[in-house]
């Protein structure tokens, strides 16, 4: 119960500094986030609103990183496991059934996509400061993957544009 309570804090906390982000000069750049074991960051002017994982209704014949539709504060969004889409493997999320730290990340209003993220858990937010060292992404890597950061404890963090993921052809077309 003390894990439900203080998850719903850090979620509502996390939600006033993302909206504090649009409104003001602030130093965090990122949304941290874990899926499939991986670390990434969102930009803040990319993400939209954090939801809990709840009502989710399946849709046929999608491919199986689209786990369906939501209504979230009354609007229908697509919900895609980002670790099935990015690394071909479901978050913990999506393959042991939610989780009490997964949540749903909606993309901005600006990009035009009624499309939720589905991440195993958030990790605050972050900015430059938080990364001594950063590098260019890896020749092969996907297009909307844009720099890789290292924090103070060696961790690696990989920035998503998620503009460009939610522009790319297979990203839009989930049909199986």
């Amino acid at each position: 119960m003390a894990n439900r309570e203080a998850l719903r804090e850090l979620q509502s906390r996390l939600a006033d500094r993302l909206e504090a982000a649009k409104t003001t000069a602030v130093s965090a750049n990122w949304l941290a986030v874990e899926a499939a074991g991986q670390k990434l960051l969102f930009p803040l002017r990319q993400s939209g609103e954090i939801f809990s994982v709840v009502g989710v209704q399946s849709v046929a014949y999608t491919q199986p990183w689209f786990l369906g539709v939501a209504n979230l504060r009354g609007g229908l969004f697509g919900v895609v496991d980002l670790g099935g889409f990015v690394y071909g493997q479901p978050s913990v999320a999506a393959s042991a059934g939610t989780t009490n730290e997964a949540r749903l990340v909606a993309v901005n209003q600006t990009l035009e996509r009624n499309c939720a993220l589905l991440v195993d858990r958030l990790s605050g937010l972050r900015g430059h400061d938080a990364f001594p060292t950063s590098e260019p992404p890896d020749p092969q890597a996907p297009v909307y993957f844009g720099q890789r950061y290292t924090d103070a404890h060696g961790q690696l963090w990989q920035e998503l544009n998620l503009q460009l993921l939610c522009s790319q052809e297979r990203f839009i077309h989930i049909n199986a």
